[in-house]
C-alpha cells in the first residue's frame, strides 16, 4: 500500500485514456486509499508541463501512463526542475513497445503496475543529455533514459505506422525492419568519444542507458542504469551480402572491436554526419528526430524511478 503522505499524479497518453482496464485500476487503487490524480495529454508537451505542475503542487510521484515516448516526455519535464524538486518516476505501460518498462520489470497490467509503483522504493538512475550542435540547437537540450538509435534502427522506428504498432505491438518493428533491410542506407560520419575516434560508414548506432529498443531488440546487453556510462553499439555497413553471417555472429558476441560490430562504454560521445549527406534519423526513447551533429552525455543519478531494487539493470557498489 502507498506510503503515508505519498501523492501520485498519473499522466495518461490521450490515445490510451479510454482503456477500461486502466479506469478500473485507478478506481480500485483510489478506493484502497491511494492519493491518485489523473491528467490526460492532448498534444505534445503536455506530459512535461503536467510534470512541472505536479512538482509545484507537492506530488511525490509522477506516473507516466503510456509508452516509451510518454516516459521520455515526463523525464524531460523532470529535467527542467532542480534535482531536489524532481518527483519519483513511476510507469504504467500502455504503449506498443514499452521497452524501458519491460526491461526494468514493470508489470504490463495497469492494476499491477499501479500497485508496484506504490510499493517499490525509488532507485536513482542516470539520464542522458542530447545536445544538438548545429541546425537543431534551437530545440535546446533533450534527455532520455532508455536508448537512442541512429541510422537504420531509427529509420525503422520512426517510419513504423502507429496503426501497425498497435496491431502487432513490438513485432511491428521487426516487420518494418525486414522491409527496410532490402533498401538500407549507409550513414557516414565521425564519432569522437574522448578515448577514441572513428570515421565510419554505419548501418546502426545505438547509445544505451538501458538495454533494449524497437520492441524488445537488445542492443546494449551490458548496460546499467546507474553506472555513469553509455553503452555504445556501432554496426558498420555491410561490404557485401556475404557479410551477413559474420554480422549475426558478432551481434551474438558484442565484441569490443570486431570486423562489423564495436561495443564499448563512455561518458560522452560526439557525432558529426558527413557534410554532403542529409541529417541522420535519430530516435530518443522512440521519439523521432533528425540531426547533422549532436553529443550524448550521461547525467549521473539525475532521476529516481520506482523499480525493483534487485533489477539486473542496476549496478551494485561492487560492480560499478
Amino acid at each position: 500500500m502507498s506510503e503515508a503522505g505519498s501523492r501520485y499524479l498519473l499522466v495518461v497518453n490521450g490515445q490510451s485514456s479510454d482503456e477500461p482496464a486502466l479506469r478500473d485500476a485507478v478506481d480500485k487503487h483510489r478506493d484502497a486509499g491511494m492519493a491518485l490524480t489523473v491528467r490526460v495529454t492532448w498534444e505534445a508537451g503536455d506530459a512535461a508541463d503536467f510534470t512541472e505542475w505536479a512538482a509545484s503542487k507537492g506530488f511525490t510521484h509522477v506516473i507516466a501512463g503510456g509508452g516509451d515516448g510518454t516516459v521520455n516526455e515526463v523525464v524531460n519535464g523532470m529535467m527542467r526542475l532542480p534535482k531536489a524538486k524532481r518527483p519519483i518516476l513511476g510507469i504504467v505501460p500502455l504503449g506498443s513497445a514499452n521497452d524501458f518498462a519491460t526491461s526494468i520489470g514493470v508489470p504490463l497490467a495497469s492494476e499491477a503496475a499501479l500497485k508496484a509503483v506504490s510499493q517499490w522504493e525509488g532507485q536513482s538512475i542516470d539520464v542522458v543529455r542530447v545536445s544538438a550542435t548545429k541546425e537543431n540547437a534551437k530545440r535546446g537540450d533533450q534527455y532520455y533514459i532508455n536508448m537512442t538509435t541512429c541510422g537504420f534502427g531509427a529509420e525503422v522506428t520512426s517510419s513504423t505506422p502507429k496503426r501497425l504498432k498497435r496491431l502487432f505491438g513490438g513485432g511491428a518493428y521487426s516487420v518494418m525492419g525486414a522491409l527496410k533491410a532490402w533498401r538500407h542506407t549507409s550513414y557516414r560520419g565521425m564519432l569522437d568519444w574522448g578515448e577514441g575516434k572513428e570515421q565510419a560508414s554505419l548501418l546502426l548506432l545505438a547509445l544505451g542507458n538501458a538495454r533494449q529498443a524497437g520492441g524488445g531488440q537488445v542492443l546494449a546487453p551490458k548496460a546499467k542504469l546507474n553506472d555513469g556510462l553509455l553503452d555504445v553499439l556501432l554496426v558498420r555497413d555491410l561490404p557485401s551480402i556475404g557479410s551477413l553471417s559474420q554480422l549475426r555472429k558478432e551481434l551474438r558476441q558484442f565484441p569490443h572491436d570486431g570486423q562489423l560490430v564495436r561495443y564499448f562504454t563512455t561518458q560522452k560521445i560526439d557525432i558529426t554526419t558527413c557534410a554532403e549527406d542529409p541529417a541522420w534519423p535519430v530516435t530518443l526513447d522512440g521519439e523521432a528526430r533528425r540531426f547533422k551533429a549532436f553529443s550524448a552525455e550521461v547525467v549521473p543519478l539525475a532521476v529516481t524511478v520506482a523499480m525493483p531494487a534487485d533489477s539486473p539493470l542496476l549496478a551494485t557498489s561492487k560492480s560499478q
